[in-house]
């Protein structure tokens, strides 16, 4: 298959990798030389060119700064007219850093420096009057919030009119949490070096780093492949390769049997949007199977699908525990299973979902109530045989798990990494971002997606798309990827197209096929994630 996700990293294991190249015979100093070359090549693509304009740098101590005198001295060599701030002592600048200052220095770049917050007074002058600002400052390093006149610095920052560039990350996020613990000013681009970062996908950090771009700055592949990653950002390039192929002599018998077991008195929206989340995912044939005396309600609802009424509880409206029969019938000769959206909480609907979970043999999507019939037992998941996905939010996550809601959204990726390997499942944990775990370790983050999708619904349609996507031939792992990413993908078309206040979950099932064309065309690179090389 040809490359999709890209390999998303900690700042300690982007830390490895440099020492890595460094110890392979790369010196610190070309890498910074490449770092720096490629982002005044986007600072440029970002202003129009150089040639006339006002620039301001904003340089640290470290290397971070290194790579803003580097570009500081591109721009003023094509022609920006360049502001350069040191927001330390020059002879606190040491080792590849000090090569780049004395560089610059040499070629006649004036290089002023900063040492008290009061003295801040020149950086806002300069801003005032400039074409775009380069935040060089603090890099993926920083532990905790900044301090000091760094601190005032990106205050200042925050509050010019121009467009800024963050060097690797904006400064003061954490690359790690995406959380800034002081103050961090919103990049409208930022160039991050070697592979993306994971904090630079969670919220604020998403925010903050305005458009990014990643850049190869000449790392050689033993020193990538001596450090162990096994987080990646899902279809990075572009996600044509995760489509499944459509014959043209194909029978809709060959795309996919799906039935979904859904629905309680009130809930036949989960049921129904479930269903068009399938059928718009490419699926040939869904049956869903609801409590009897809402299947007239749900004909109404669904005109595509086949629907199939089910004992249910007297007076409750929901399925009994002797629809199990019925149930095992139902799912015979199904390609895939989607169990749970909007099934409610009932103990006979409970213990139903508990027996037939492990009497499906087919492939497996578990939502919602099916998720919550497990609470506290999610080992139950181990005993079945043919492949399952989980697709909680974070509040069914906690109450399968026993984990604190709030520890589940502080490490959304280890936690989701925790439960696919203690169940034997793969994990799809819904979220801003959201996660795919798999057993063994390897876990991919979504890029697409935004606020307008947080309406009730949306995951319902999720579930649907998961168990089309499995019925047409994905492995479920594949499935996962493609599902969350279009299911993402449908949202942001929507949005761009009405804003995201009122978009629901109707709307993103009626955009998946628009959606799976960008991605079929290839429109879809470089959406999320642009990407740069050397030449």
């Amino acid at each position: 298959m040809p490359q999709v996700h890209a390999r998303l990293v900690t700042g300690a294991q982007m830390a490895r990798i440099d020492r890595g190249a460094i110890e392979r015979g790369v010196s610190g100093i070309r890498l910074m030389e490449n770092a720096g070359r490629c982002a005044a090549r986007v600072l440029s693509d970002l202003i129009g060119g150089f040639h006339g304009k006002r620039i301001v740098v904003l340089c640290g101590k470290g290397n971070n700064g290194g790579d803003g005198f580097v570009i500081a001295n591109l721009a003023a060599a094509a022609g920006a007219s360049v502001s350069a701030f040191l927001l330390a002592r020059e002879v606190q600048v040491t080792g590849d850093a000090r090569h780049h200052l004395d560089r610059a220095r040499t070629n006649g770049l004036v290089i002023e420096e900063i040492l008290e917050f009061k003295n801040l007074a020149p950086i806002r002058s300069a801003l005032a009057e400039s074409s775009a600002a380069v935040d060089a400052l603090l890099g993926t390093g920083i532990r905790g919030g900044p301090r000091g006149v760094i601190a005032g610095a990106i205050e200042t920052l925050r509050d010019a009119a121009c467009p800024i560039l963050a060097v690797d990350v904006p400064s003061g996020l954490d690359v790690d949490t995406g959380r800034a613990d002081g103050p961090c000013a919103a990049a409208a681009r930022t160039v991050t070096f070697g592979f993306p970062k994971i904090g630079q996908f969670r919220f604020p950090g998403r925010s903050l780093c305005g458009s990014l771009s990643c850049a190869d700055i000449g790392l050689p592949h033993a020193a990538v492949a001596a450090e162990k990653v096994d987080v990646q950002l899902i279809a990075a390039h572009g996600g044509a390769a995760l489509l499944p192929r459509r014959p043209p002599d194909a029978h809709k018998g060959d795309l996919g049997r799906v039935v979904i077991i859904a629905g309680s008195t009130g809930f036949t929206g989960a049921a129904a949007l479930s269903a068009q989340g399938a059928l718009r995912s490419g699926a040939g044939l869904v049956q869903v199977g609801v409590p009897e005396s809402l299947n007239d309600i749900l004909e109404v609802k669904v005109t595509e699908a086949m629907t199939r009424p089910l004992p249910e509880v007297r007076k409750h409206r929901c399925l009994a525990l002797r629809a199990r029969g019925d149930v095992q019938r139902l799912v015979e000769a199904a390609d895939c299973v989607a169990l749970g959206p909007g099934l409610g909480t009932h103990r006979e609907t409970v213990e139903l979902v508990r027996r037939i979970v492990h009497d499906i043999q087919a492939p497996l999507v578990l939502d919602a109530d099916g998720i919550n019939a497990l609470a506290g037992a999610p080992e139950n998941l181990r005993m079945r045989t043919a492949p399952t996905v989980v697709t909680p939010h974070p509040g069914e996550f906690a109450r399968l798990t026993g984990l604190g809601k709030e520890a589940v959204r502080s490490d959304p990726v280890g936690s989701a990494q925790a439960l696919a390997g203690e169940a034997g499942v793969i994990v799809v944990l819904k979220g801003a971002p959201t996660v795919v775990a798999v057993p063994g370790g390897r876990a991919y983050v979504n890029p697409s997606g935004n606020a307008g999708m947080a309406s009730g619904g949306s995951g319902d349609v999720l579930t649907g798309m998961l168990a089309a996507l499995i019925g047409q031939g994905l492995d479920a792992e594949t499935a996962a990827c493609l599902g969350v990413y279009l299911h993402g993908l449908a949202g942001d078309l929507c949005a761009e197209r009405t804003g995201q206040a009122g978009l629901i979950a109707g709307d993103v099932a009626a955009a998946l096929p628009g959606a799976g064309r960008v991605i079929e065309t290839g429109a879809d690179k470089d959406r999320y994630l642009q990407f740069h090389t050397l030449n």
